[in-house]
């Protein structure tokens, strides 16, 4: 099998254009001409970061039709963006949209910024209708229920291309979670509720496979590794980080360095051979594996890997997700949990960290490689890397089993430097100030029934998890700066009578 990909590379979106017949050949020659001038510029945006990929110019229901049958078909096409140059009378819309099973883009555009007040006559008005051709289009994506995202603009408007890129990351983000295979290293932690999930559910309404394989499957990958990959490994670590002498070459505890990167090795090979893009582990179950996995999985999840600690593979899930999500941007993807708070009154914080698994791409420091007691799971010593997550904008999102739905659930909010060191906390940390307050955030998650893992995104915001949320037909509840816990709680009740009706009996 190939190695795991995370860039967006590969894929693209298709730019669809709705005429007809009516206006004659010059005005259709015209509509390709513009159209094609708007294709071209939002795939050379740099905030669009697929392929755009122009196509001739609809104008009757069968190409309509086989045109959402040519991108159901096509593994590279993770969406589609219409707009109506001029007017294309719905019902030629009606077979093509009940057909197509990819992510739609409505672009509510036109060719020119400015209105050429002096020059206007009826060919102009005949060329330039989408005020109302585009307005045809709504109406028949809402009569048929359509999932889609709306942008209004001029492309050449950084708001609409940056708005348009937010939605090609969460169709790239989609297309991931369809394709995606996961693997369960032991069940999730005894008696534990939230990382409970329905994972046949999870794979209809994600695409996702969720399957559990034996961890000494994956000790036996580990303890095959051969040594001359281990001593690259391991000098690829003292390269990249600063290694504490203990665990360097002729240290006292090298041998728990080679270990961290025979995991490392062993359970890369295995995740390749199964095609798996996430992955959990237990460390309630870890068989022959002497050390539970740390570094390993710090630096898979920095290679775009999904993980979940303690079996929870819905967290898995979501890290694999915002991986893909935030492919080619500054910042990255992990494990998170709410640990501990600081409480002092106007200037309250949440530390956040694991007991290991925390991605170094939270980071741009150079993180230091240690080895320290766990206290849990009952095996030798484990090696990891330990830094503090880099201030910033950030939002951490959770998923939770409902029964009848998944939820999510994301809070926006600000990375900040700890307000002291940390020298007796031996993992990679974040501390955050939530918004809009920590009061309002913690009692709206409380209610929510939002999740204590989470994935932490530094790459993409908010916009980006909504439109994720919005193709997969999910449920999101945000806690932002304009929240409070009275229309929070209203959401929440709403909520709960829309999505059962939405699903119909």
């Amino acid at each position: 099998m190939a190695p795991l990909t995370t860039t967006l590379d590969h894929v693209e979106v298709w730019f669809l254009t709705g005429s007809q017949n009516l206006y004659g050949e010059e005005t259709l020659r015209q509509v390709a001409e513009q159209s094609l001038q708007i294709s071209r510029s939002l795939d050379g945006s740099s905030d669009v970061p697929v392929r755009v990929v122009w196509k001739p110019v609809l104008k009757d229901s069968e190409s309509i039709r086989r045109a959402a049958l040519d991108a159901n078909a096509d593994d590279r096409v993770i969406g589609l963006i219409a707009w109506m140059h001029t007017f294309s009378p719905a019902k030629m819309w009606i077979a093509g949209l009940d057909a197509l099973t990819k992510p739609l883009l409505h672009l509510h555009t036109q060719a020119n910024v400015e209105l050429p007040w002096a020059e206007i006559d009826f060919d102009f008005m005949n060329l330039n209708q989408a005020a109302h051709g585009d307005r045809e289009f709504g109406y028949i994506q809402t009569r048929l229920g359509v999932t889609r995202k709306t942008v209004v603009g001029h492309v050449s408007n950084p708001a609409v291309s940056k708005s348009i890129g937010s939605w090609t990351r969460a169709a790239a983000g989609w297309a991931a979670s369809r394709t995606m295979k996961l693997a369960r290293f032991g069940d999730n932690m005894r008696y534990v509720a939230v990382t409970e999930g329905d994972k046949t559910e999870a794979e209809l309404r994600f695409g996702v496979q969720v399957n559990t394989w034996p961890v000494n499957e994956l000790a036996e990958a580990v303890h095959s590794t051969a040594d001359a990959a281990i001593d690259a490994l391991v000098a690829e670590y003292e390269d990249l980080y600063d290694v504490v002498p203990e665990l360097r070459h002729g240290g006292a505890r090298h041998a728990s360095l080679r270990y961290g990167a025979a995991i490392e090795l062993g359970l890369k090979t295995f995740l390749e051979a199964g095609d798996f893009a996430a992955f959990t582990t237990s460390f309630e179950d870890l068989g022959a594996l002497r050390q539970l996995p740390g570094l390993a999985v710090q630096r898979l999840m920095a290679q775009g890997y999904g993980f979940g600690a303690e079996g929870d593979w819905k967290t898995s899930v979501l890290v694999r997700v915002a991986n893909v999500m935030g492919s080619g941007l500054p910042g990255g993807a992990s494990l998170m949990e709410d640990y501990t708070y600081d409480l002092t009154p106007g200037a309250e914080l949440i530390l956040g960290a694991h007991m290991l698994e925390v991605s170094p791409s939270l980071t741009r420091e150079r993180p230091t490689l240690e080895i320290h007691p766990l206290g849990i799971g009952g095996r030798e010593d484990p090696v990891r890397l330990v830094f503090n997550a880099d201030p910033g904008p950030a939002v951490v999102v959770a998923m939770s089993d409902m029964r009848d739905r998944f939820r999510l659930v994301a809070n926006v909010v600000e990375v900040v430097e700890p307000t002291a060191a940390l020298p007796n906390l031996p993992v990679g940390r974040a501390v955050w100030r939530p918004e809009p307050d920590f009061a309002t955030s913690a009692a709206a998650w409380l209610t929510a029934g939002a999740a204590h893992h989470t994935v932490m995104s530094t790459a993409v915001g908010i916009e980006v998890f909504h439109d994720f949320a919005e193709i997969a037909r999910t449920e999101l509840l945000v806690i932002d700066k304009t929240t409070t816990l009275r229309d929070f709680a209203r959401e929440v009740r709403w909520n709960q009578s829309y999505y059962r009706l939405a699903q119909g009996m």
